[in-house]
């Protein structure tokens, strides 16, 4: 509207002055255009969908091609445990049995307890062969392999103990039961967490026999290797005289015989604990999700960075027992959750949510949908995630690690900021244009281009310049500022001041130059006031690379193609001026060399006051850090 209002006064003083009514119709009109930033969906396009091709090469695959730009507001970044934050290559280092702990499992003639617990580890678990080699779930896939380098053979096991029947692992049993014939009948092995399979066991298999169960005692050892940063299982079995006839978990699973604790570890992955760091320098924060036991979590959370407190572990039962309003009120101090069922991550993002926080949340499951859907940026395993996991998420890990995500929003942040560059550059450009036509005619001063100088000036510096933005390296210090807020005004941050202050910078100096031209009753006063309007919004592309930091200092062959842009942009300015053949067209003269030396004097000024601008702007940052 102000762009209308303007064009509309530019076109009365013109009829006032004398100016015949089609040339200020035109030039109205071509003022119009020249203030609306027409490249801007073409920059926004080619910048997101660079940055999405990049993310590719870091292992992120975006479904969402505005996801790319909103990954710079991300606040809170919720990952998974398993295979995100660590390895996913879980391996068995310690074992417990009688009351005896060994870091190796015993072979087959060792004897009750160590050989039924080798057993268990060997059956209990759905490892097959697949092009020659045992494949699986990374838990199963450890005991698995553990039974085996002890000499407990799983093929060699089902030929005398084969498998009737299996009741699955969920989320909320958190056991996994297999049942086996036997010569006495049949036996099954039960394996789970060892709150609950502990709870289910009335007596323990010793080397004696059974004996009497001393859950407390148990449970002891499970928790401290658990805040070893263990995730421990539990195994049991039961004898039948024969194959039950309800196969249903809370038939089957309970009178248990305990077996042993296994101790497995998944060790973070080597790059996690950097990638945790620049996190929290960047104003987000990481959340840990596991299904582990809350020792488990909270030692791997203390060995990534994640937490130093043991206060801020939350398990899926403490969560179920809190109303939505009281969780919201203490969501924000949580950094890792433990034993937390996929459907609870849905409550933790709208709980983040109602704190205006803006979140990136894992999965890879069925049930992780919801959440990831709800989420600011839904994030899916490309590895181990499921096709609906996929479809529900706005971007794919192809490599399911954590690194991946902090780099897509280092990546989204320099997208946006290139994003705003543009505008700033193209909007201060246009700025100077308007006040340049609105200012002369109020000076006693000639209408100073025509509509084709205009058009062509909006051609040339926002077309090149502004595509070659999208190719900004990441400005120094992305990663040490706060998140941006989603709603967040693009002029925020001192832009629009910069857009009101550079375009009457740059209409001033073009206002100059066209006094000095007409005051010296030169014929190419027009080419002079066009020529210091082009080549000043060149110099301004240039300044605005950075927002604080100098050109100096980033240098001028950090952007090849922005240099290019403007060498190409200036040499077709050059071609308009003294390519005889142009100068009709353009309505241009050619310009004496001295003319032509104080016009890329007056445009370089622009430079130079920006730069100062971006000095006090890096003296009040000091300031405030002081």
């Amino acid at each position: 509207m102000a762009v209308l209002a303007i064009c509309t006064v530019v076109f009365a003083a013109g009829l006032l002055q004398g100016q015949p009514a089609q040339l200020m119709i035109l030039t109205a009109v071509s003022l119009a255009v020249a203030a609306i930033p027409e490249a801007l969906p073409a920059v926004v396009t080619v910048s997101l969908a660079l940055g999405a091709r990049k993310l590719i090469r870091d292992n992120a695959l975006v479904r969402n091609l505005p996801a790319v730009e909103t990954l710079g507001s991300v606040t809170y970044i919720c990952a998974d445990k398993t295979g995100t934050l660590t390895r996913n290559r879980m391996t068995v280092e310690r074992f417990v049995a009688a009351g005896e702990g060994r870091e190796s499992l015993p072979g087959p003639d060792a004897g009750t307890p160590w050989s039924e617990l080798g057993r268990a580890l060997a059956l209990s678990n759905d490892v097959a062969e697949k092009d020659g080699q045992p494949a699986g779930d990374p838990t199963e896939l450890a005991l698995f392999e553990a039974a085996r380098a002890a000499g407990f053979d799983k093929v060699a096991l089902e030929e005398t103990l084969p498998r009737l029947a299996a009741i699955p692992f969920d989320s909320e049993r958190k056991e996994m039961t297999t049942l086996h014939r036997s010569d006495e009948g049949t036996v099954a092995y039960i394996k789970g967490a060892p709150e609950q399979v502990l709870r289910q066991c009335r007596d323990a298999l010793g080397d004696g026999g059974v004996i009497p169960f001393d859950h407390d005692e148990v449970q002891s050892d499970a928790g401290q290797l658990a805040e070893e940063g263990y995730r421990v299982l539990a195994l049991a079995t039961r004898a039948f005289a024969e194959e039950p006839d309800n196969m249903e978990p809370e038939a089957v699973e309970r009178e248990l015989t305990f077996l042993g604790l296994v101790a497995l570890i998944d060790p973070p992955r080597p790059e996690v604990s950097q990638a945790v760091a620049d996190c929290l320098t960047a104003g987000i924060t990481p959340v840990m999700i596991t299904g582990d036991h809350p020792g488990t979590a909270r030692a791997i959370a203390r060995r990534l960075g994640i937490t130093d407190s043991d206060n801020t572990v939350l398990t899926g039962s403490e969560l179920a027992k809190l109303s939505d309003e009281a969780f919201a009120r203490i969501v924000e101090s949580v950094r890792v959750y433990a034993r937390v069922s996929p459907e609870q991550k849905l409550r933790i993002v709208k709980a983040l949510q109602l704190n205006g926080e803006f979140v990136a949340m894992t999965g890879d499951g069925v049930n992780d949908a919801p959440a990831l859907k709800r989420a600011g940026i839904g994030v899916a395993m490309g590895q181990k995630g499921t096709d609906v996991a996929r479809e529900a998420a706005d971007m794919v890990l192809l490599d399911d690690d954590f690194a991946t995500i902090v780099r897509a929003v280092r990546d989204g942040r320099r997208i946006f900021d290139n994003i705003r560059k543009f505008i700033k550059d193209t909007m201060s450009s246009n700025s100077g244009e308007i006040w340049t036509l609105f200012l002369a005619p109020f000076l006693g001063l000639p209408i100073p281009l025509l509509p084709i100088h205009i058009l062509w000036i909006n051609l040339v510096t926002d077309g090149l310049p502004g595509l070659a933005f999208t190719a900004e390296p990441t400005e120094p210090g992305t990663m040490h500022r706060p998140p941006r807020p989603p709603d967040e005004s693009i002029f925020a941050h001192g832009m629009w001041q910069h857009i009101v202050w550079v375009g009457l910078f740059v209409g001033g100096i073009s206002i100059a130059s066209l006094a000095w031209a007409v005051s010296r009753d030169v014929e190419y006063w027009q080419t002079v006031v066009f020529t210091v309007l082009t080549v000043s919004q060149l110099f301004h592309s240039l300044a605005v690379r950075s927002e604080t930091a100098s050109l100096w200092t980033i240098g001028l062959f950090s952007n090849l193609p922005m240099l290019g842009a403007v060498l190409l942009t200036l040499l077709l300015q050059m071609a308009v001026i003294y390519v005889p053949a142009l100068n009709p067209v353009f309505h241009t003269q050619p310009l004496p060399l001295f003319d032509l030396a104080v016009c890329l004097l007056l445009s370089s000024l622009v430079l130079f006051v920006i730069e100062i601008e971006k000095w006090l702007m890096r003296r009040k940052l000091i300031y405030r850090e002081n």
